[in-house]
């Protein structure tokens, strides 16, 4: 059975399962194949704690952490409404090709729905084509506001840190 919870951020078990699942995500290949940082580690929740518009969705099988969707409420001008950002997506390794992605993904549909938004956003990689058949058999579709100008792109401008 998967048990499916918004995570209280003041739970000690909530926060060790937010760490393990994205500590393991970011030392997979997709997740960049690099261990989140002692500095990370220590800071995650404490940060997440700040924000008023994170709602993160832990998935747990007997007890175990197996999945986690880190969402962020953004705004959309275009449409004047709230929107969802899948920010961390991810389904530790033992627990793939359980269905674990497809409630999660549920949950955020749901959650999105109670909130209002008008649409939920996410990045994913090329190559990644797992992950990109979940998305795309659950309905996300490429970006394009004008399909003639192609679709849109996922950018960043990596800022130095001290």
């Amino acid at each position: 059975m998967i048990d499916l919870i918004i995570a209280d951020l003041e739970n000690p078990a909530h926060a060790a399962a937010i760490l393990t699942v994205l500590n393991d995500y970011a030392s997979s290949p997709t997740g960049g194949a690099q261990e989140l940082s002692a500095h990370v580690q220590k800071n995650l929740i404490a940060s997440l704690k700040k924000r008023s518009n994170i709602y993160t969705i832990l998935a747990f099988r007997q007890q175990q952490p197996a999945g986690i969707a880190l969402c962020m409420e953004g705004f959309s001008t275009f449409a004047c409404k709230p929107l969802l950002n899948i920010h961390d997506f991810a389904v530790l390794r033992p627990y793939r090709g359980q269905g674990i992605g497809k409630l999660m993904l549920a949950r955020v549909k749901q959650l999105a729905k109670n909130l209002g938004c008008c649409k939920i956003t996410l990045e994913v990689l090329e190559g990644n084509t797992i992950a990109r058949q979940l998305y795309e058999e659950e309905g996300f579709l490429d970006n394009h506001l004008n399909p003639s100008l192609g679709k849109a792109l996922f950018m960043q401008f990596p800022m130095e840190t001290e």
